[in-house]
């Protein structure tokens, strides 16, 4: 899943007479650009924890990756149809939270995606519509029900040849929530991870403001239309309007609707707040699947989680509790 970055972050310069400094670095990890800042007293102690969430994060990937052929995802994937596999307590328990949002979304969320055949493609190659009964076929082995867990012995068996099952759309956001989580068990106070549009926040800056992201326009990048504070929280940003297609006057997004195998449409851009990146993460995802009113009415029915999007006219609408200080 393609996360946008769609916010910038706000770095306050007034730090005269602070003990703390903001450091900053950008390391590609998981096929991505992670752009860590900590507040530290000195750029060694910066660099040293900024390593340590690197480390964390590739210890994340080696485990949920479905390419590397070693990693627990990939040994359920193989055994799919045919018998369980104990994983560890870590990787259980994701996949666990996973099927949660899954049931909690009505299936708009579903790590067994992976198993769709590429029948999209979102680029200058793709001349027509793939055909109803490709698109049906894509969806054959997708289904968060086949997905069976074993709390006894921590295994976890797909029921059906063919399945797979991939973290693309929560996989990020996971390993930003781990790396901050050690961060804060290394004393760190506060600090942002950016993980290309899975951000995850917490404390303040060293003269004592909030974090704040602005949000921009998809429709016009170059202009900015909200300024909000991010405190402890993480927000992800999901767009489609670098990556679709256009049939008959009508826009396609690369994000598909795991249900049906057509993508979803009318929405350009999903912005989540939520206590964790995994969440805020796999609801971005969500909201653009069910669409402006189911998503706005089912994020409005969740505790501590707000949600800003935008249509394909640019229109923009709120969750109910959510406040924007415009730009």
């Amino acid at each position: 899943m393609l996360k946008n970055i769609l916010f910038f972050i706000f770095v306050s310069s007034n730090f005269i007479g602070a003990a703390q400094h903001p450091y900053k670095q950008i390391v590609k990890l998981m096929g991505s650009r992670f752009e860590f800042t900590v507040v530290a007293e000195n750029a060694i102690a910066g660099d040293k924890h900024i390593a340590m969430a690197v480390a964390e994060i590739s210890r994340i990937e080696k485990l949920i990756s479905s390419w590397d052929s070693n990693s627990e995802t990939s040994e359920i994937n193989a055994a799919a149809g045919e018998k369980p596999v104990k994983v560890s307590q870590e990787l259980y328990d994701l996949i666990n939270r996973c099927l949660k949002i899954s049931t909690l979304t009505d299936g708009a969320f579903d790590i067994s995606y992976a198993s769709m055949d590429r029948i999209w493609k979102f680029d200058s190659s793709m001349k027509k519509m793939p055909s109803e009964k490709a698109i049906q076929e894509s969806v054959s082995n997708v289904g968060f029900q086949n997905i069976i867990l074993n709390n006894t012995d921590t295994s976890v068996f797909l029921k059906r040849s063919g399945m797979k099952i991939g973290f693309g759309a929560v996989g990020k956001g996971y390993a930003a929530d781990r790396a901050k989580a050690l961060l804060l068990e290394q004393g760190v106070s506060s600090g942002i991870i950016n993980a290309s549009g899975d951000m995850n926040a917490w404390g303040k800056q060293p003269d004592g403001s909030e974090w704040k992201v602005a949000l921009t326009n998809p429709m016009d990048k170059n202009k900015g239309f909200g300024l909000l504070p991010v405190v402890n929280k993480a927000v992800v940003t999901s767009g489609n309007y670098e990556k679709y297609v256009v049939f008959s006057g009508k826009r396609y997004s690369h994000i598909i609707d795991p249900r049906t195998g057509y993508p979803s449409t009318g929405i350009l851009s999903v912005t989540v707040f939520a206590p964790k990146a995994e969440l805020a993460d796999a609801l971005a995802t969500s909201v653009f699947v069910m669409g402006k009113d189911i998503g706005l009415d089912r994020i409005n029915q969740l505790p501590n989680v707000e949600c800003i999007l935008i249509d394909e006219e640019g229109t923009v609408f709120k969750s109910k509790n959510i406040k924007i200080n415009t730009l």
